[in-house]
């Protein structure tokens, strides 16, 4: 079991799907850098794109989310909402602003052919 555990922790680092691992270590600040460890410990198996045989519950997270005001982002990530779990007791402030300082280093991607064909552009 002990094995088994660093073992998953690899997988899922060089699982992270292009999206969210396109930022090189020299494109992003400290503060970033800790943001994107801090996203995919924290926000990641909710929010990173769905990957074969994996589903994800939140949306895509990128510079406009939250129409790009990290005000309104610290609320979401500090109180939660009615699907995602509150972290003002788990994360300190400090994280949180890394993790938005991250969040808005993530392009927009282009709506899927599947979203685009049935009209869902969100």
């Amino acid at each position: 079991m002990n094995r088994a555990i660093p073992a998953l922790l690899v997988a899922l680092g060089t699982a992270m799907p292009p999206a969210y691992a396109q930022q090189t270590d020299s494109t992003l600040n400290d503060t970033q850098l800790r943001g994107r460890q801090m996203f995919s410990q924290s926000c990641g198996v909710c929010h990173l794109p769905p990957t074969l045989n994996a589903k994800t519950y939140g949306p895509m997270l990128n510079k406009t989310t939250a129409a790009g005001n990290d005000a309104a982002m610290r609320v979401i990530i500090e109180h939660g909402t009615e699907r995602m779990p509150a972290f003002k007791h788990y994360l300190q402030g400090a994280d949180i602003d890394a993790i938005i300082a991250y969040v808005r280093t993530l392009p927009v991607q282009a709506p899927s052919s599947a979203s685009a064909s049935t009209g869902d552009m969100q």
